[in-house]
C-alpha cells in the first residue's frame, strides 16, 4: 500500500495564504480563486508561472488544472482590454 505524505503545501489555501502569495488581489478575484479550493501549491505554482519563473517547477511542465484556472482568473482583465486603433 502506498502512502502519500501530505505537506503544508497540499492543504487547501486560506484567504490569508492566497493574499500572502498573490499581493494586490481584489475581493472578486480572491473569491473566484477561493471557489476553486486550491492548495497552497496550486497558488504558488500560478504565482511562479505569472512571474515567469516556470523553471522553478520545471521548464516545459504544464500547469496543474487549478493553477491554470488561477492564472486565467488573474489575467482575465488583460484579455478583455479593448484594442486602441
Amino acid at each position: 500500500m502506498t502512502h502519500k505524505t501530505t505537506t503544508a503545501h497540499d492543504i487547501v489555501a486560506s484567504p490569508d495564504d492566497i493574499l500572502r502569495i498573490i499581493a494586490n488581489l481584489d475581493d472578486e478575484k480572491l473569491l473566484d480563486i477561493m471557489a476553486l479550493q486550491p492548495t497552497i501549491r496550486d497558488v504558488e505554482e500560478a504565482s511562479l508561472w505569472l512571474a515567469g519563473d516556470s523553471d522553478v517547477f520545471g521548464a516545459g511542465k504544464p500547469l496543474s488544472s487549478i493553477a491554470g484556472e488561477i492564472v486565467a482568473i488573474l489575467t482575465a482583465d488583460e484579455q478583455e482590454e479593448p484594442s486602441t486603433r
